[in-house]
């Protein structure tokens, strides 16, 4: 927790300023995230940021309900629950018995490609967390496999060897680094 609290805090502070600044004529822009508008993409942070805070009480699944428009401050009661050092023991049953330490992770996993795929659709500067990158880029290479399974990260993308580990895990997870809408 003393090490992941800081890096989900300043990931989500980044992501939430990137929503912040999203224009509502933007909505309907594409994302690299094929699945997302704009609108979506947003309304989607919005319910995991939900679904995570419920997780950290050791809650449930939440439904992703309509878009509200309150980002920040479901990202805030969501960094609000996961600072108690109980949301940190044991696993998820909401998850298949994830340690809630992977649960974490992912949603570390999130925000910063989230905040990367709406910064790119938004035309918004974006410079990840390096120390977040690297721990989601070793949190991914290790949970990939399940990460596709579930349908939460989608086909390879080829990226070279060299390439700047947050082109690696875009790649990773299914994402083109060079995409622009």
């Amino acid at each position: 927790m003393e090490d992941m609290m800081p890096l989900m805090t300043r990931v989500t502070h980044r992501t939430a300023g990137l929503v912040a600044a999203v224009r509502p004529e933007q909505f309907g822009s594409p994302t690299p995230c094929a699945e997302f508008d704009v609108k979506a993409l947003v309304n989607h942070l919005e319910w995991v940021a939900e679904m995570f805070a419920s997780l950290a009480h050791g809650g449930e699944r939440t439904e992703q309900g309509p878009y509200a428009g309150d980002f920040p401050e479901r990202a805030e009661r969501m960094l609000a629950a996961w600072s108690r050092p109980q949301a940190w023991e044991g696993t998820c049953a909401a998850l298949g018995g994830l340690p809630m330490t992977m649960v974490a992770h992912l949603w570390l996993v999130d925000m910063v490609v989230h905040g990367w795929d709406l910064a790119r659709a938004t035309d918004q500067a974006y410079e990840p967390d390096a120390e977040a990158v690297a721990r989601a880029l070793g949190f991914t290479e290790q949970s990939v496999e399940m990460g596709r399974q579930t349908g939460a990260f989608g086909p390879p993308v080829a990226v070279p060897d060299d390439a700047p580990p947050f082109d690696r895990l875009l790649g990773l997870i299914g994402r083109d680094p060079a995409w622009k809408p």
